[in-house]
């Protein structure tokens, strides 16, 4: 398995593995989470090992495909979320990027700066031409993480998140490696 770490200014991330599994199903089960959130809360620990194997085997092939990193508060060593980087076709050279910040970090610039290191890695590292993402319309927060690192809203997809509350919108963002970027 290759051990792949990314560091930022307060953050460290690092592919997730079993040993995750606890704080990975806490994070799953809180409501906040899974407000905007179209996997649902797991019924049990189960339910999460069963998520986070794919993801964990995905890390050991040859050649990794989609990402699964943890996010750990660099000065406490505190696990705060996940970030995954799903790299598309080798053609188009892109990736379509989601995160997941436990509530207590919201609001604090972590969003922003895990996005923007990302961001780093996927245009720095892994050479892509295109990244993007997706947000519920209504999901305020994420809209702000995403813009703050200089995504662009490309489109709106009408009705194809099913949420716990009903369909919802989709805003569509991306951001090339020539595009200006934002570090704030």
């Amino acid at each position: 398995m290759e051990t792949i770490e990314l560091f930022s200014e307060r953050l460290k991330l690092r592919l997730i593995q079993f040993s995750d599994l606890d704080a990975i199903h806490a994070l799953h089960s809180l409501p906040e989470i899974d407000e905007y959130n179209t996997l649902g809360i797991p019924a049990n620990i189960g339910v999460t090992k069963n998520i986070i194997e794919p993801q964990i085997l995905a890390h050991q092939q040859e050649e990794i495909l989609t990402y699964t990193f943890a996010i750990e508060e660099l000065s406490t060593e505190t696990f705060i979320g996940l970030f995954g980087l799903k790299l598309g076709s080798k053609k188009y050279n892109n990736a379509e990027i989601w995160y997941k910040l436990n509530v207590e970090y919201w609001g604090k610039g972590y969003g922003t700066e895990v996005v923007n290191r990302i961001l780093d890695f996927g245009f720095n590292d892994l050479k892509l031409h295109r990244i993007q993402a997706g947000c519920a319309v209504k999901n305020i927060g994420s809209i702000k993480v995403l813009e703050k690192a200089g995504m662009k809203r490309e489109g709106h997809a009408r009705q194809t998140l099913p949420l716990k509350t009903g369909w919802s919108d989709n805003f569509e963002y991306a951001i090339l490696e020539t595009d200006e970027r934002k570090n704030n």
